[in-house]
């Protein structure tokens, strides 16, 4: 089993930048790939960005540019800069982990996940 906890959300303007942390209770073949959903209120859960133990890293198309994930493997962790953010970015944000390190958008193809934190960003 694998626990995953965020931190680094708040509130922020528009045009403002977060970071945002997962830290994984250890390190498995469970964590060959981290990534990051997020939920905006009355929406679906979408994809944001995912990265293998490799450094390869995927995005959603929307969030290219403006974000940027990154790991540190030594430290069971993985991280989301976003940049030049949105009231439209405001969500739960969830970081999730699965094996492999094959690319997947789908939630359904990750099998732990973190509890979320909450972004807001102000216009």
């Amino acid at each position: 089993q694998v626990q995953l906890v965020e931190s680094g959300g708040g509130s922020v303007q528009a045009g403002g930048s977060l970071r945002l942390s997962c830290a994984a209770s250890r390190r498995t073949f469970s964590t060959n790939t981290m990534g990051w959903f997020r939920q905006a209120p009355g929406k679906e859960r979408e994809f944001v960005a995912a990265i293998n133990d490799y450094g390869n890293t995927n995005y959603a198309d929307s969030m290219k540019g403006r974000f940027t994930i990154s790991r540190d493997n030594a430290k069971n962790t993985v991280y989301l800069q976003m940049n030049s953010l949105k009231p439209e970015d405001t969500a739960v944000y969830t970081c999730a982990a699965r094996d492999g390190y094959t690319h997947s958008r789908l939630a359904a193809a990750f099998a732990y996940w973190g509890q979320g934190t909450q972004v807001t960003v102000s216009s």
